[in-house]
């Protein structure tokens, strides 16, 4: 049986990958259409949509926090008090 957890992360790391290659797709599209283009590319069109993507990542950073102290509160820590070790 899978864990809604789990399944919460599994699916947060697929959307942050999806959007970190949209994020590189734009780049490369905007580089090949600003090229044929010149000045007429609408940078701030483009500039938009990368804040748009820059907002859906730390969407999803935050929803990967708020999962994670979650599964600590319900594991009966406290989020604030967990330090990982560097072994």
């Amino acid at each position: 049986m899978i864990r809604p957890e789990s399944e919460a992360r599994k699916a947060l790391n697929r959307l942050l990958r999806a959007v970190e290659k949209s994020r590189r797709e734009m780049d490369t599209l905007a580089a090949s259409i600003q090229h044929a283009e010149g000045d007429d590319f609408p940078m701030e069109r483009y500039d938009e949509v990368a804040r748009d993507l820059d907002r859906v990542t730390e969407f999803v950073h935050e929803e990967g926090r708020r999962l994670q102290n979650k599964i600590l509160q319900a594991g009966g820590l406290e989020p604030g008090r967990v330090r990982r070790s560097s072994s």
